[in-house]
């Protein structure tokens, strides 16, 4: 049995806007230091995230409100083929104020709906699961 989805949250001791700064920018889990855009998200765009070691990775916003919220869609699994909503998985980041600290959450969902072996789902669920932990960890560290 597949899982769905991939959650993870921590407490980032930076306030809300700057943490925003950081999760408003589309794309940026799936690109490398030299490929950051510091684009702002704005509904309904679409942009391709870079990553020198891993590709190309397009990704479209898909709601924004800010500074509590925003919604990414983005085709991680399928290099190549154009983004749909059988062939992506959706990643949203909520923020809550604790303070003048920043609570973050990252929800990825959409992994069992994707068209794509069982096994390879696994392999995919796999990598998302690490890579967000790392991921959390350096947005953590560049906020604070």
């Amino acid at each position: 049995m597949s899982i769905d989805q991939i959650e993870r949250e921590t407490l980032i001791a930076a306030p809300i806007e700057r943490v925003w700064a950081l999760v408003a920018e589309p794309g940026f889990w799936a690109s490398d230091e030299a490929n950051r855009s510091g684009a702002t998200a704005k509904e309904g765009e679409s942009t391709v995230a870079r990553h020198s070691q891993h590709g190309d990775f397009p990704v479209s916003v898909e709601k924004v409100d800010p500074p509590h919220y925003v919604a990414y869609r983005w085709l991680s699994a399928f290099p190549g083929e154009t983004p749909r909503e059988d062939n992506t998985t959706l990643v949203e980041f909520t923020l809550t104020e604790e303070g003048d600290k920043t609570r973050l959450r990252v929800v990825e969902s959409g992994f069992a709906q994707l068209p794509t072996p069982e096994d390879n789902r696994q392999n995919i669920i796999k990598d998302h699961t690490s890579g967000w932990s790392s991921c959390i960890d350096e947005l953590k560290a560049r906020a604070e």
